[in-house]
């Protein structure tokens, strides 16, 4: 089973700056992604705009597949990993229901769905699933500009 998640961090408690190593959990509840937004652009302040908008909408559209599709508890990990000349921040969206996987460009909530996923695909220099007994991590890498 998933531990509990760590309480809700707001912006003034983290920043990720180039060079820190820095990991940062948000409990996720369905009914919050525009305030996840708002914190995410936070959190990111003073990086390049382009780059905290394709954050927003990889955390977003993560954040919505594990509301639709996933049961509680639920939480957003945002982890900066410096690895050589490499600086990447490691999305990471945890929920306790291992059995169901997202898959591109198809959905079960009718037609007009399913295409996030590709979004996040074209966004991401690397994306994929981590399953365990109870739990399941859907994850996406985003290379951070210099």
């Amino acid at each position: 089973m998933l531990q509990e998640p760590p309480p809700r961090l707001s912006a003034q408690d983290h920043s990720i700056r180039m060079g820190e190593e820095l990991t940062l959990g948000i409990s996720l509840t369905c009914n919050n992604l525009g305030e996840l937004r708002a914190e995410l652009r936070q959190v990111l302040d003073g990086m390049d705009d382009d780059f905290v908008d394709d954050v927003q909408l990889v955390c977003t559209e993560l954040a919505a597949n594990a509301c639709d599709h996933a049961e509680d508890p639920r939480q957003l990990v945002l982890r900066r990993q410096v690895q050589d000349d490499r600086h990447e921040l490691l999305i990471e969206v945890h929920d306790s229901t291992p059995e169901r996987t997202p898959l591109v460009g198809e959905s079960t909530l009718g037609e007009f769905r399913g295409h996030g996923m590709r979004m996040v695909e074209s966004l991401c220099s690397d994306w994929g699933v981590r399953r365990a007994d109870r739990f399941k991590v859907v994850w996406a890498r985003l290379p951070i500009p210099r």
